[in-house]
C-alpha cells in the first residue's frame, strides 16, 4: 500500500494526496528546455574546442585562426561552461528526468576543455607572433 493511499484512507484529505502526486514522466525523445539549453551549451563548447585546436595547430602550419581564433575559443568555452553550470544548478532531478543534467555536465566539461585549448593557443600565438 502506498503512502498516498494510506493518507487518503486515514482522512488526511486530498490536499496531501495532491502534494504527494508525482508529475508525469518525460519521454526520452521529448525536447525540454533543460535539454535544449544543455545542447546549446555543448555546441558552444564543441565549437570552441575545434577553434582552439586549430589555433594550437597554427604554430606548425603558420596558418589558421591565430589570435582571434584563440580568443573566440576562450569566449565560446566560457559561454558553454557557464550555461552548462546553470543547467546543472537548475536541474531538480537526475538523469532521465528531462532537466538536461547529463548534457549540462557534458557542456561544462567541453567548455573547460575549450577554454584550456584557447588559453594554450593564445599563449602560443603571443610567443610566435
Amino acid at each position: 500500500m502506498s503512502v498516498k493511499s494510506v493518507l487518503v484512507a486515514v482522512g488526511a484529505g486530498p490536499v496531501v494526496a495532491h502534494v504527494l502526486a508525482q508529475p508525469d514522466p518525460v519521454s526520452a525523445y521529448s525536447m525540454t528546455a533543460g535539454r535544449l539549453w544543455s545542447l546549446v551549451a555543448a555546441g558552444l563548447g564543441l565549437a570552441g574546442a575545434v577553434i582552439g585546436g586549430l589555433g594550437l595547430a597554427r604554430a606548425a602550419r603558420r596558418t589558421g585562426p591565430g589570435r582571434r581564433g584563440a580568443v573566440a575559443a576562450l569566449v565560446a568555452g566560457l559561454a558553454g561552461a557557464v550555461i552548462g553550470a546553470l543547467v546543472v544548478a537548475a536541474a531538480e532531478g537526475g538523469p532521465g528526468t528531462g532537466y538536461g543534467i547529463v548534457g549540462g555536465y557534458l557542456a561544462l566539461a567541453v567548455g573547460l576543455i575549450s577554454m584550456a585549448l584557447g588559453g594554450l593557443a593564445l599563449a602560443r600565438s603571443r610567443r610566435t607572433g
